[in-house]
């Protein structure tokens, strides 16, 4: 099982949520307010912050637990969504989980897959 977490620019975040209203079944997702910096300006992406530069910028972060096999087509339509070619689109990263459901016995693997409708 895996753990997809995607950082977006909120003004995207309704087209993403749509995209993954698309896959059968709705994979779920779970949906935080963060701040951050990205790693840097221009080329090389040198930044040295000031008092004047120091700003965070809103963001939205989504957490989407999925089986293995469907990491691609979710981490695909969430960029496909998210994309705007400009620097700060966003950042997907893929790690490995474990379930521990609260209501064992509830959740199957055929729970965990999903296609694209």
């Amino acid at each position: 099982m895996k753990e997809i977490t995607t950082i977006i620019r909120l003004h995207i975040l309704s087209k993403a949520i749509n995209v993954l209203h698309g896959l059968s079944p709705f994979p779920g997702v779970t949906l935080l307010d963060v701040h951050g910096q990205g790693r840097g300006r221009g080329a090389g992406g040198a930044f040295l912050p000031t008092q004047e530069n120091f700003t965070f910028y809103k963001k939205a972060l989504l957490l989407i637990n999925c089986a293995s096999g469907q990491v691609d087509l979710i981490v695909k339509t969430i960029i496909d969504a998210a994309h705007t070619g400009h620097k700060g689109d966003g950042i997907v990263t893929i790690k490995e989980v474990t379930l521990s459901a609260f209501a064992p016995g509830k959740l199957s693997n055929s729970y965990m897959s999903c296609t694209k409708k």
